[in-house]
């Protein structure tokens, strides 16, 4: 499991950083998170593969966030040649993400070659929204402060299954083959003997899930679930767009600084704190110049309030992975 940065920057992509875009890839799946301006130049730029993307959500809908997305999914269908495939992509996002896609591929008299579908929000009670499971991840979204609807992510991995004690299940005359698999996804199995087996007999502890809480752009948390759904988050992907000198500036235009993130990750006890969407003016050691100021700053600031936890500074084609768990 890993997520990879394809565009750490605000408002605009500029040579330092794209526009906002995360990859988050496990096991076979490949997802987007936002699309900004210039997504498909950063995949091309990347070890990544454009077309393995099955999902993308969208936090919200201010172009530095999904100005890129009509481009990407027609580089995508170019790419895929001129056969129609059943590769599908659902796309999540706020109200207004279908009438704004539709119009897009219309008004460019663009043709995809796969299926798409786009899933609204619709309004919950607690501000918090269950849009998709399968059989490894739940994936919910909750309301944030900003100056138009805008939405966190949050990635649950399920659970998975202890290792099988093997010489126990050979004691018990069960050799290697199809129940083995049985047992290990939860299954008991009968014996010619009449004996039956549980998993819970042979199994170890269970591994537990990972989670990845992704949020847009924010002055704040509405949903009041939220630091509840981001509880002991493996990783925390939080925007800083300024630094606390202008945390009144940056709550006025809905964001949020680094003191601001870090007092989150404190509230749901998130195990790694990630800033990204810098403002432009935040550049790398190395590349500042006058009137830019050095984005190490942030990760300072922000590390004051979580009393030494390591801060990470998003770059462009960072990739961060997120090991297994140990068994409980």
């Amino acid at each position: 499991m890993d997520v990879t940065f394809l565009g750490t920057g605000s408002a605009y992509p500029s040579p330092c950083r794209g526009a906002s875009a995360i990859v988050f890839r496990a096991e076979g799946e490949c997802w987007l998170f936002d699309c900004g301006e210039g997504t498909q130049t950063q995949f091309m730029k990347s070890a990544l593969r454009a077309g393995r993307i099955t999902k993308i959500f969208i936090t919200h809908l201010h172009g530095d966030h999904m100005f890129g997305l009509p481009g990407f999914l027609c580089t995508v269908s170019l790419q895929c040649g001129s056969t129609p495939t059943n590769q599908h992509v659902d796309i999540y996002g706020p109200v207004g993400l279908r009438s704004f896609i539709r119009m897009s591929l219309e008004v460019s008299h663009s043709q995809l070659v796969f299926p798409y579908t786009v899933h609204e929000f619709l309004p919950s009670e607690d501000g918090t929204y269950r849009l998709l499971e399968n059989e490894q991840f739940t994936v919910k979204a909750f309301k944030l402060y900003h100056r138009i609807p805008s939405f966190g992510f949050v990635i649950t991995e399920k659970d998975r299954p202890g290792r099988l004690n093997v010489g126990k299940l050979q004691e018990l005359g069960l050799q290697p083959g199809p129940l083995y698999g049985k047992l290990k996804l939860g299954s008991a199995v009968t014996l010619e003997s009449g004996q039956t087996i549980s998993p819970c007999d042979v199994l170890g502890d269970p591994v537990p899930g990972r989670k990845i809480c992704i949020l847009g752009d924010c002055s704040g948390v509405v949903a009041s679930g939220a630091a509840q759904l981001c509880r002991d988050a493996d990783l925390l992907i939080h925007e800083a767009t300024l630094d606390d000198g202008q945390m009144e500036k940056a709550k006025d235009h809905g964001h949020s600084t680094p003191k601001m993130a870090a007092e989150f990750a404190n509230l749901c006890r998130a195990k790694r704190l990630v800033l990204t969407h810098f403002s432009q003016r935040y550049k790398p050691p190395g590349l500042v110049s006058e009137g830019d100021e050095d984005v190490t700053v942030l990760k300072t600031q922000a590390e004051s309030v979580l009393m030494g936890q390591s801060v990470i500074l998003a770059e462009d084609f960072l990739t961060i992975s997120i090991p297994l768990k140990k068994p409980l």
